[in-house]
């Protein structure tokens, strides 16, 4: 039985004295150097969020995981000012939403800065879990795709990694949205966030990075400035439409009024029927 061949284990002095450093091999990278990474990033739209992502902002051609309480809506004000900024700065590629557990609200979108033409939405349920994995690593291969926003609740380990590939090849912003009851499930997401909504507040637990763990959470709006004053003028045009349509409608019969039979007396004009008189009495 031959011997194994012994290969010397090189340091970082080793490294350092072939003029190059331990991170300048590939796959390898050190905690501390976390906010240099060389992972391509788009800004997130939230100053405070982007100062605590690996390379300053959302990767691309990575999957961030987004992990919050089950029929939570705390997505949009996550992800929505990153996509409206990179839309801002010619961005070309649609959004694409796969399985989304309510129906896009395109007008609050639109004053957030997604356009209503640049979103795709597919819709499954959820006994279709499969097909909507399968609808979301397709997206991820298609040329004229932005991003994929995609709510997989029930997605198994290998799933994810499939989506983790598919969005590192062809270079894509991938979100997959799950419950926060996943939260102790092993992923391949390099970057994992916990969000919780507290009144008014959006509270961001990097659970997962590329770097030092993060004991506090990150806190942002929970609803921007755009977004509220779209709902707050949409509030507003219903009040005054339903101001001026009680205005403008005639006073009506009271129900009871109008179920309430005509009666007849016997003289009226055009009294010509038996069943308008009384009948007369007998003798």
């Amino acid at each position: 039985m031959s011997a194994l061949p012994l290969f010397p284990l090189r340091t970082a002095a080793a490294f350092s004295a072939q003029g190059r450093g331990v991170c300048d091999v590939p796959g390898v990278w050190q905690g501390s150097a976390w906010a240099d990474t060389l992972q391509r990033t788009r800004p997130s739209g939230h100053a405070a969020l982007d100062a605590q992502l690996p390379g300053g902002g959302w990767p691309q051609g990575a999957m961030a995981e987004v992990l919050q309480p089950l029929h939570a809506v705390r997505e949009w004000p996550l992800v929505l000012p990153g996509l409206a900024q990179a839309i801002c700065e010619g961005a070309a590629g649609r959004v694409v939403l796969v399985a989304p557990p309510y129906e896009p609200f395109a007008p609050a979108l639109q004053a957030g800065g997604l356009p209503a033409h640049r979103l795709c939405c597919v819709q499954a349920t959820v006994q279709q879990a499969k097909e909507a994995a399968w609808a979301s690593e397709q997206a991820l291969r298609c040329r004229d795709v932005l991003a994929v926003l995609a709510w997989l609740p029930q997605a198994q380990p290998d799933t994810l990694r499939r989506l983790q590939l598919a969005a590192a090849q062809h270079g894509r912003w991938l979100w997959v949205f799950r419950p926060d009851t996943q939260r102790e499930q092993s992923s391949p997401a390099p970057l994992r966030l916990w969000v919780q909504g507290r009144d008014t507040q959006l509270h961001v637990h990097l659970i997962k990075r590329r770097g030092p763990p993060l004991l506090e959470p990150v806190v942002l709006p929970l609803r921007n400035a755009a977004l509220a004053a779209v709902l707050d003028a949409q509030a507003r045009r219903k009040r005054l439409a339903q101001e001026d349509a009680d205005r403008l409608l005639p006073s009506r019969q009271s129900p009871t009024a109008a179920l309430r039979p005509a009666v007849r007396r016997p003289d009226a004009p055009g009294a010509s029927h038996a069943l308008d008189r009384t009948a007369p009495r007998r003798g």
